[in-house]
Protein backbone atom coordinates (compact mmCIF):
# COMPACT_ATOMS: atom_id res chain seq x y z
CA UNK A 1 0.00 0.00 0.00
CA UNK A 2 1.48 3.32 -1.35
CA UNK A 3 2.16 6.08 1.03
CA UNK A 4 1.68 9.87 0.45
CA UNK A 5 4.85 12.28 1.65
CA UNK A 6 3.46 15.00 4.04
CA UNK A 7 4.64 17.85 2.18
CA UNK A 8 2.44 16.45 -0.87
CA UNK A 9 -0.51 16.38 1.12
CA UNK A 10 -0.39 19.96 2.50
CA UNK A 11 0.24 21.00 -0.74
CA UNK A 12 -2.34 19.02 -2.33
CA UNK A 13 -4.92 21.20 1.07
CA UNK A 14 -2.91 24.39 -0.17
CA UNK A 15 -4.38 23.55 -4.04
CA UNK A 16 -8.19 22.72 -2.87
CA UNK A 17 -8.52 24.96 0.07
CA UNK A 18 -8.92 28.06 -2.08
CA UNK A 19 -11.05 26.16 -4.84
CA UNK A 20 -13.52 25.26 -2.41
CA UNK A 21 -13.30 29.03 -0.67
CA UNK A 22 -14.11 30.84 -4.40
CA UNK A 23 -17.04 28.86 -4.72
CA UNK A 24 -19.23 30.39 -1.80
CA UNK A 25 -20.25 33.76 -2.35
CA UNK A 26 -20.70 35.68 1.36
CA UNK A 27 -22.84 38.20 1.30
CA UNK A 28 -25.10 40.38 4.12
CA UNK A 29 -27.40 43.52 4.05
CA UNK A 30 -24.68 45.92 4.54
CA UNK A 31 -22.40 44.18 1.69
CA UNK A 32 -24.54 43.59 -1.23
CA UNK A 33 -24.31 46.80 -2.84
CA UNK A 34 -20.44 45.98 -3.18
CA UNK A 35 -20.98 42.88 -4.72
CA UNK A 36 -23.42 44.77 -7.13
CA UNK A 37 -20.69 47.07 -7.72
CA UNK A 38 -17.74 44.68 -8.14
CA UNK A 39 -19.86 41.75 -10.38
CA UNK A 40 -23.14 42.68 -11.75
CA UNK A 41 -22.80 42.20 -16.05
CA UNK A 42 -25.59 44.52 -16.60
CA UNK A 43 -23.97 47.69 -14.47
CA UNK A 44 -21.08 46.36 -15.96
CA UNK A 45 -22.05 46.73 -19.27
CA UNK A 46 -23.89 50.32 -18.47
CA UNK A 47 -20.56 51.70 -18.07
CA UNK A 48 -19.77 51.59 -21.38
CA UNK A 49 -21.90 54.24 -21.88
CA UNK A 50 -19.74 56.85 -19.95
CA UNK A 51 -17.52 55.59 -22.21
CA UNK A 52 -19.54 56.21 -25.61
CA UNK A 53 -20.16 59.77 -24.10
CA UNK A 54 -16.63 60.32 -23.78
CA UNK A 55 -16.05 59.40 -27.38
CA UNK A 56 -18.70 62.49 -28.54
CA UNK A 57 -17.17 64.57 -26.45
CA UNK A 58 -13.20 64.14 -27.82
CA UNK A 59 -14.86 63.82 -31.29
CA UNK A 60 -17.19 67.17 -30.50
CA UNK A 61 -15.84 70.71 -30.90
CA UNK A 62 -13.36 69.87 -33.82
CA UNK A 63 -12.73 72.15 -37.42
CA UNK A 64 -13.64 70.55 -40.21
CA UNK A 65 -11.27 68.98 -42.11
CA UNK A 66 -9.25 71.61 -44.65
CA UNK A 67 -9.91 71.06 -48.85
CA UNK A 68 -7.45 71.20 -51.31
CA UNK A 69 -8.57 72.24 -54.57
CA UNK A 70 -6.43 71.52 -57.95
CA UNK A 71 -7.53 72.47 -61.30
CA UNK A 72 -5.73 72.11 -64.72
CA UNK A 73 -6.73 73.37 -68.43
CA UNK A 74 -5.31 72.99 -71.40
CA UNK A 75 -6.17 74.07 -74.73
CA UNK A 76 -6.70 71.70 -77.82
CA UNK A 77 -3.38 71.94 -79.46
CA UNK A 78 -1.64 72.23 -75.52
CA UNK A 79 -0.37 74.91 -76.70
CA UNK A 80 -2.24 77.05 -73.65
CA UNK A 81 -2.74 75.69 -70.09
CA UNK A 82 -3.47 76.42 -66.72
CA UNK A 83 -2.66 74.98 -63.44
CA UNK A 84 -4.11 75.92 -60.31
CA UNK A 85 -4.22 74.41 -56.58
CA UNK A 86 -5.48 76.22 -53.45
CA UNK A 87 -6.03 75.12 -49.85
CA UNK A 88 -9.40 76.00 -48.17
CA UNK A 89 -10.54 75.62 -44.79
CA UNK A 90 -14.12 76.21 -42.71
CA UNK A 91 -14.42 78.42 -39.38
CA UNK A 92 -17.45 78.98 -37.82
CA UNK A 93 -18.63 82.61 -37.37
CA UNK A 94 -19.86 82.14 -33.83
CA UNK A 95 -18.96 80.14 -30.84
CA UNK A 96 -20.66 76.93 -32.44
CA UNK A 97 -17.83 75.00 -31.81
CA UNK A 98 -17.24 75.54 -28.16
CA UNK A 99 -20.84 75.08 -27.79
CA UNK A 100 -20.72 71.44 -28.88
CA UNK A 101 -17.69 70.95 -26.76
CA UNK A 102 -20.21 72.30 -23.57
CA UNK A 103 -23.22 69.90 -24.87
CA UNK A 104 -20.93 66.56 -24.87
CA UNK A 105 -19.60 67.53 -21.19
CA UNK A 106 -22.98 67.92 -20.58
CA UNK A 107 -23.81 64.75 -21.89
CA UNK A 108 -21.01 62.75 -20.29
CA UNK A 109 -21.89 64.21 -16.78
CA UNK A 110 -25.34 62.51 -17.70
CA UNK A 111 -24.15 59.04 -19.03
CA UNK A 112 -21.57 59.15 -15.48
CA UNK A 113 -25.57 59.79 -13.86
CA UNK A 114 -27.38 57.50 -15.50
CA UNK A 115 -24.65 54.47 -14.84
CA UNK A 116 -25.50 55.46 -11.08
CA UNK A 117 -29.28 55.20 -11.50
CA UNK A 118 -28.55 51.58 -12.53
CA UNK A 119 -26.57 50.77 -9.36
CA UNK A 120 -28.71 52.46 -7.72
CA UNK A 121 -32.33 50.49 -8.54
CA UNK A 122 -30.26 46.80 -8.92
CA UNK A 123 -28.62 47.40 -5.31
CA UNK A 124 -31.86 48.72 -4.54
CA UNK A 125 -33.36 45.18 -5.82
CA UNK A 126 -30.65 42.87 -4.07
CA UNK A 127 -31.24 44.61 -0.76
CA UNK A 128 -35.02 43.75 -1.14
CA UNK A 129 -34.07 40.15 -1.83
CA UNK A 130 -31.78 40.03 1.10
CA UNK A 131 -34.54 40.99 3.42
CA UNK A 132 -37.01 38.70 2.33
CA UNK A 133 -34.53 35.61 2.42
CA UNK A 134 -33.53 36.62 6.13
CA UNK A 135 -37.18 37.38 7.16
CA UNK A 136 -38.20 33.95 5.39
CA UNK A 137 -35.15 32.18 7.34
CA UNK A 138 -36.56 34.01 10.87
CA UNK A 139 -39.83 32.50 10.02
CA UNK A 140 -38.39 29.19 9.20
CA UNK A 141 -36.85 29.08 12.89
CA UNK A 142 -39.72 30.40 14.15
CA UNK A 143 -41.73 27.62 13.18
CA UNK A 144 -38.98 24.84 13.78
CA UNK A 145 -39.11 26.34 17.31
CA UNK A 146 -42.75 25.79 17.54
CA UNK A 147 -42.51 22.40 15.87
CA UNK A 148 -40.10 21.12 18.91
CA UNK A 149 -42.63 22.30 21.43
CA UNK A 150 -45.69 20.79 19.57
CA UNK A 151 -43.86 17.35 18.91
CA UNK A 152 -42.99 17.36 22.88
CA UNK A 153 -46.54 17.94 23.37
CA UNK A 154 -47.61 15.31 21.12
CA UNK A 155 -45.02 12.82 23.00
CA UNK A 156 -46.18 13.14 26.33
CA UNK A 157 -50.33 13.01 25.08
CA UNK A 158 -49.01 9.77 23.62
CA UNK A 159 -46.83 8.43 26.78
CA UNK A 160 -50.48 9.36 28.73
CA UNK A 161 -52.77 7.51 26.02
CA UNK A 162 -50.59 4.52 26.30
CA UNK A 163 -51.08 4.58 30.05
CA UNK A 164 -54.66 5.16 29.68
CA UNK A 165 -54.70 8.54 31.09
CA UNK A 166 -55.55 10.47 28.22
CA UNK A 167 -57.49 10.79 24.89
CA UNK A 168 -55.76 8.82 21.46
CA UNK A 169 -57.75 11.53 20.09
CA UNK A 170 -55.97 14.07 21.62
CA UNK A 171 -52.92 12.91 21.12
CA UNK A 172 -53.28 12.77 17.37
CA UNK A 173 -54.43 16.19 16.93
CA UNK A 174 -51.05 17.75 18.84
CA UNK A 175 -49.09 15.41 15.71
CA UNK A 176 -51.33 16.84 13.01
CA UNK A 177 -50.31 20.29 14.40
CA UNK A 178 -46.54 18.95 14.36
CA UNK A 179 -47.08 18.13 11.16
CA UNK A 180 -48.92 20.99 9.88
CA UNK A 181 -45.56 23.20 11.14
CA UNK A 182 -42.97 20.65 9.00
CA UNK A 183 -45.36 21.24 5.77
CA UNK A 184 -44.59 24.64 6.38
CA UNK A 185 -40.95 25.23 6.88
CA UNK A 186 -41.15 22.74 3.48
CA UNK A 187 -42.84 25.52 1.91
CA UNK A 188 -40.70 28.43 3.17
CA UNK A 189 -37.70 26.48 1.88
CA UNK A 190 -38.90 26.73 -1.47
CA UNK A 191 -39.75 30.01 -1.10
CA UNK A 192 -36.29 30.88 0.04
CA UNK A 193 -34.96 28.87 -3.17
CA UNK A 194 -37.09 30.73 -5.49
CA UNK A 195 -35.82 34.17 -3.66
CA UNK A 196 -32.16 32.96 -3.93
CA UNK A 197 -32.89 32.31 -7.43
CA UNK A 198 -33.35 36.18 -8.42
CA UNK A 199 -30.47 37.30 -6.23
CA UNK A 200 -28.23 34.96 -7.87
CA UNK A 201 -28.07 36.74 -11.30
CA UNK A 202 -27.82 40.56 -9.55
CA UNK A 203 -24.98 39.33 -8.01
CA UNK A 204 -23.03 38.35 -10.88
CA UNK A 205 -22.23 34.67 -9.68
CA UNK A 206 -21.80 31.67 -11.43
CA UNK A 207 -23.97 28.20 -11.75
CA UNK A 208 -21.29 26.54 -9.81
CA UNK A 209 -21.18 29.05 -6.45
CA UNK A 210 -23.34 28.74 -3.70
CA UNK A 211 -24.89 31.68 -1.96
CA UNK A 212 -24.35 32.39 1.98
CA UNK A 213 -26.52 35.15 2.96
CA UNK A 214 -25.14 36.18 6.97
CA UNK A 215 -26.66 38.61 9.80
CA UNK A 216 -30.85 39.07 10.78
CA UNK A 217 -33.10 41.85 10.51
CA UNK A 218 -32.50 43.83 12.97
CA UNK A 219 -34.89 46.09 15.12
CA UNK A 220 -36.77 48.83 13.87
CA UNK A 221 -35.24 52.52 13.83
CA UNK A 222 -37.16 54.74 11.91
CA UNK A 223 -35.24 57.19 10.02
CA UNK A 224 -35.22 60.98 10.70
CA UNK A 225 -37.46 63.67 8.61
CA UNK A 226 -35.91 65.24 5.84
CA UNK A 227 -36.04 64.43 1.94
CA UNK A 228 -33.13 65.71 -0.37
CA UNK A 229 -33.47 64.67 -4.45
CA UNK A 230 -30.60 65.97 -5.26
CA UNK A 231 -28.58 62.85 -4.20
CA UNK A 232 -30.63 61.11 -6.43
CA UNK A 233 -28.73 59.84 -10.01
CA UNK A 234 -31.69 60.43 -12.22
CA UNK A 235 -32.44 63.77 -10.56
CA UNK A 236 -28.92 64.52 -11.53
CA UNK A 237 -29.11 63.28 -14.69
CA UNK A 238 -32.55 64.80 -15.82
CA UNK A 239 -31.32 68.41 -14.00
CA UNK A 240 -28.23 67.63 -16.48
CA UNK A 241 -30.70 67.09 -19.29
CA UNK A 242 -32.06 70.16 -18.54
CA UNK A 243 -28.86 72.11 -18.49
CA UNK A 244 -27.98 69.97 -22.21
CA UNK A 245 -30.89 71.94 -23.71
CA UNK A 246 -30.32 75.20 -22.40
CA UNK A 247 -27.18 74.65 -23.99
CA UNK A 248 -28.85 73.22 -27.61
CA UNK A 249 -30.41 75.70 -27.90
CA UNK A 250 -27.57 78.28 -27.65
CA UNK A 251 -26.43 75.91 -30.00
CA UNK A 252 -28.94 75.75 -32.22
CA UNK A 253 -28.77 79.17 -32.21
CA UNK A 254 -25.35 79.61 -33.54
CA UNK A 255 -26.29 77.35 -36.32
CA UNK A 256 -27.86 80.23 -37.85
CA UNK A 257 -24.68 81.62 -39.61
CA UNK A 258 -22.96 78.94 -41.80
CA UNK A 259 -19.23 78.42 -41.45
CA UNK A 260 -17.17 80.92 -43.22
CA UNK A 261 -14.73 79.35 -46.08
CA UNK A 262 -11.46 81.20 -46.45
CA UNK A 263 -8.49 79.45 -48.75
CA UNK A 264 -5.26 80.40 -50.49
CA UNK A 265 -4.56 79.42 -54.27
CA UNK A 266 -1.40 79.65 -56.25
CA UNK A 267 -1.59 79.20 -60.36
CA UNK A 268 0.80 78.91 -63.34
CA UNK A 269 -0.79 79.83 -66.75
CA UNK A 270 1.05 79.56 -70.32
CA UNK A 271 -1.14 81.88 -73.37
CA UNK A 272 0.18 82.27 -76.68
CA UNK A 273 1.16 86.37 -77.67
CA UNK A 274 0.87 86.00 -81.33
CA UNK A 275 3.22 87.24 -83.04
CA UNK A 276 5.43 87.67 -80.10
CA UNK A 277 5.30 84.04 -78.49
CA UNK A 278 3.86 82.70 -75.33
CA UNK A 279 3.87 84.51 -72.26
CA UNK A 280 4.64 82.53 -68.64
CA UNK A 281 2.54 83.85 -65.84
CA UNK A 282 2.30 82.84 -61.82
CA UNK A 283 -0.98 83.83 -59.37
CA UNK A 284 -1.44 83.61 -55.91
CA UNK A 285 -4.40 84.88 -54.34
CA UNK A 286 -6.75 84.50 -51.77
CA UNK A 287 -10.77 83.11 -51.08
CA UNK A 288 -13.32 84.17 -48.94
CA UNK A 289 -16.87 82.41 -48.90
CA UNK A 290 -19.44 84.35 -46.39
CA UNK A 291 -22.77 82.74 -46.54
CA UNK A 292 -26.35 85.28 -46.16
CA UNK A 293 -28.48 83.93 -44.12
CA UNK A 294 -31.31 84.99 -46.45
CA UNK A 295 -33.55 81.87 -46.62
CA UNK A 296 -32.76 79.07 -43.69
CA UNK A 297 -31.94 80.63 -40.14
CA UNK A 298 -32.75 77.82 -38.43
CA UNK A 299 -35.71 78.63 -36.80
CA UNK A 300 -37.68 75.46 -36.86
CA UNK A 301 -34.26 73.46 -35.19
CA UNK A 302 -34.49 76.84 -32.49
CA UNK A 303 -38.11 76.26 -31.54
CA UNK A 304 -37.71 72.63 -31.38
CA UNK A 305 -34.82 73.52 -28.84
CA UNK A 306 -36.48 75.47 -27.05
CA UNK A 307 -39.47 73.23 -26.39
CA UNK A 308 -37.23 70.61 -24.81
CA UNK A 309 -35.83 72.72 -22.74
CA UNK A 310 -38.81 73.34 -21.48
CA UNK A 311 -39.81 69.93 -21.13
CA UNK A 312 -36.88 68.79 -19.61
CA UNK A 313 -36.81 71.40 -16.44
CA UNK A 314 -40.96 70.40 -16.38
CA UNK A 315 -39.75 67.25 -15.88
CA UNK A 316 -36.38 67.41 -13.49
CA UNK A 317 -39.18 69.40 -11.16
CA UNK A 318 -41.80 66.37 -11.69
CA UNK A 319 -39.10 63.90 -10.33
CA UNK A 320 -38.14 65.79 -7.44
CA UNK A 321 -41.87 66.12 -6.66
CA UNK A 322 -41.94 62.15 -6.95
CA UNK A 323 -38.72 61.73 -4.66
CA UNK A 324 -40.14 63.73 -1.83
CA UNK A 325 -43.31 61.70 -1.60
CA UNK A 326 -41.96 58.68 -2.19
CA UNK A 327 -39.53 58.73 0.59
CA UNK A 328 -41.86 60.56 2.72
CA UNK A 329 -44.77 57.37 2.02
CA UNK A 330 -42.19 54.79 2.97
CA UNK A 331 -40.97 56.71 5.61
CA UNK A 332 -44.45 57.12 7.43
CA UNK A 333 -44.86 53.00 6.14
CA UNK A 334 -41.71 52.64 8.08
CA UNK A 335 -43.65 54.04 11.20
CA UNK A 336 -46.65 52.32 11.31
CA UNK A 337 -45.36 49.39 11.22
CA UNK A 338 -42.50 50.18 13.68
CA UNK A 339 -45.39 50.91 16.00
CA UNK A 340 -47.27 47.72 15.43
CA UNK A 341 -43.80 45.44 16.08
CA UNK A 342 -43.49 47.73 19.07
CA UNK A 343 -47.32 46.85 20.62
CA UNK A 344 -46.75 43.33 19.65
CA UNK A 345 -43.85 43.04 21.31
CA UNK A 346 -45.18 45.14 24.55
CA UNK A 347 -48.59 43.77 25.09
CA UNK A 348 -49.82 40.84 22.62
CA UNK A 349 -46.92 38.74 22.43
CA UNK A 350 -46.63 38.29 26.51
CA UNK A 351 -50.20 37.97 26.73
CA UNK A 352 -50.34 35.32 24.11
CA UNK A 353 -47.11 33.36 25.71
CA UNK A 354 -49.13 33.80 29.25
CA UNK A 355 -52.23 31.87 27.29
CA UNK A 356 -50.37 29.26 26.13
CA UNK A 357 -48.91 28.38 29.53
CA UNK A 358 -52.12 28.65 31.54
CA UNK A 359 -53.72 26.47 29.08
CA UNK A 360 -51.38 23.87 29.00
CA UNK A 361 -51.15 24.16 32.33
CA UNK A 362 -55.06 23.59 32.75
CA UNK A 363 -54.91 20.64 30.39
CA UNK A 364 -52.05 18.95 31.94
CA UNK A 365 -54.66 19.34 35.59
CA UNK A 366 -56.96 17.94 33.57
CA UNK A 367 -59.49 20.94 34.03
CA UNK A 368 -59.29 21.75 30.29
CA UNK A 369 -59.68 20.59 26.82
CA UNK A 370 -56.97 20.42 24.04
CA UNK A 371 -58.41 22.67 21.60
CA UNK A 372 -58.19 25.30 24.18
CA UNK A 373 -54.44 24.41 24.00
CA UNK A 374 -54.21 24.21 20.48
CA UNK A 375 -55.33 27.17 19.62
CA UNK A 376 -53.74 29.23 22.61
CA UNK A 377 -50.72 27.91 20.33
CA UNK A 378 -52.19 28.69 17.02
CA UNK A 379 -52.71 32.60 18.24
CA UNK A 380 -49.58 32.51 19.87
CA UNK A 381 -48.05 31.65 16.42
CA UNK A 382 -50.38 34.09 14.62
CA UNK A 383 -48.62 36.83 16.74
CA UNK A 384 -45.15 35.92 16.02
CA UNK A 385 -45.72 35.38 12.60
CA UNK A 386 -47.05 39.11 12.35
CA UNK A 387 -44.56 40.19 13.91
CA UNK A 388 -41.88 39.19 11.52
CA UNK A 389 -44.07 40.03 8.68
CA UNK A 390 -44.23 43.50 9.95
CA UNK A 391 -40.29 43.78 10.37
CA UNK A 392 -39.82 42.08 7.26
CA UNK A 393 -42.41 45.11 5.74
CA UNK A 394 -40.42 47.65 7.71
CA UNK A 395 -37.36 47.02 6.46
CA UNK A 396 -38.45 46.86 2.71
CA UNK A 397 -39.79 50.34 3.31
CA UNK A 398 -36.59 50.91 4.80
CA UNK A 399 -34.86 49.87 1.56
CA UNK A 400 -37.71 51.98 -0.16
CA UNK A 401 -36.61 55.00 1.64
CA UNK A 402 -32.87 54.68 1.54
CA UNK A 403 -32.86 53.77 -2.34
CA UNK A 404 -35.46 56.67 -2.74
CA UNK A 405 -32.94 58.84 -1.61
CA UNK A 406 -29.74 56.85 -2.61
CA UNK A 407 -28.40 56.33 0.16
CA UNK A 408 -27.44 52.70 -0.11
Amino acid sequence: MSKFHPLALLALACMTLPLRAESNVIISLTSVGDRIRAQNPDLAAARLRIQEALGRMNQSGRLANPELETAVEQSSGFREGKFEIGLSQRFPLTGRLQLEKDVSLTELKSSEAEVREVERQLTGQARAAVVKILATRQRRELLRHQSDVSQQFAGFLSEIAAKGEGSPLDAGQAKLEASSLALEIRQLNAGEAALLGELKPLLGMRPEEALAIGGTLPEPTPPPAGTDPSRRPDFQAAKLAALGAAQGVALEQSRRYDDVEGGIFAAAERTEDAPNGYDNEAIVGLRLKIPLPLRNKNEGAIQEAEARQQRKEMEAAALGRHIRLEADAAREEMRAWAEMIAEINATLLPLADEQCALAETTYRNGQGEIQAVLRSREKRLQLAAARLDALREFHLARIRHETALAKH
